[in-house]
């Protein structure tokens, strides 16, 4: 009768045989797998690891600021203004000249006629006077006062004379500022008036004499037309003269 052999005798049975030396080949290779794919896990974690970490070493990086921005002040900030190149707006805007306005009328003005003649022709803007030059009516801004030819004619008060043209129609002209926007008048002078425009005057002083200059009064007798304005408007001139 075949006896069954143990288990024991069995695993003896199997040392003693190729299988056993094939399982332990196979078992070499595993582990040998094994440590070869540890390695390179490994390995690929350290490289991962040092590409995390910052660049070592002396180097460093400069960064250039971009012109004007570091310097920029902020927006609240007042400007600063350097000693030697002063900006245009810290200077003191200059203020304009105020130009002297004419000198005002004396309060105690004194006026004398220019010449002693007769008045031949009145001041008249209300009621049209006939013309013998111009051959018809018109009014008349002023005096026609008598005088012959060369007679001196005087400033009728204290001024500036401030024009002397010649006039188409009145001839020789001159005026002069008495201050306050009153000025006189004086036409049909002859072609050299005494004075010049700036001159000063006075009561009485001689500024020209009588001609024969005026186209639209030839047709009277010798005289000086005399006239007087306040602001612009013609005024009767024998409201501020002297009675003779």
């Amino acid at each position: 009768m075949n006896r069954k052999p143990s288990i024991f005798e069995r695993i003896a049975d199997f040392v003693t045989g190729k299988g056993f030396y094939f399982i332990v080949l196979a078992c070499v290779a595993a582990i040998g797998l094994s440590g070869y794919f540890l390695v390179r896990g490994v390995r690929r974690g350290l490289a991962d690891a040092q590409q995390d970490q910052p660049v070592g070493g002396s180097a460093h990086i400069v960064v250039t600021p971009t012109p004007g921005l570091a310097s920029q002040a902020p927006a609240s900030a007042s400007p600063e203004v350097s000693p030697s190149a002063p900006a245009e707006s810290a200077q003191p805007t200059p203020s304009p000249s105020v130009q002297p306005s004419p000198s005002a009328q004396p309060a105690n003005l004194v006026f004398t006629w220019p010449v002693s003649g007769a008045v031949i022709v009145p001041f008249s803007l209300d009621v049209l006077a006939y013309d013998e030059t111009m051959g018809d009516w018109r009014t008349h801004n002023g005096l026609d006062i008598a005088a012959e030819l060369d007679t001196r004619v005087l400033a009728t008060a204290e001024g500036t004379v401030s024009a002397i043209y010649d006039d188409p129609l009145m001839g020789t002209t001159l005026v002069i500022e008495h201050g306050n926007g009153l000025t006189s008048l004086y036409a049909n002078l002859t072609d050299t008036p005494a004075v010049q425009v700036g001159d000063p005057v006075y009561t009485g002083t001689i500024i020209g004499a009588v001609g024969n200059t005026a186209p639209a009064e030839s047709g009277r007798a010798d005289h000086l037309h005399f006239a007087m304005y306040q602001d612009g408007q013609a005024v009767n001139p024998e409201n501020y003269l002297p009675e003779k």
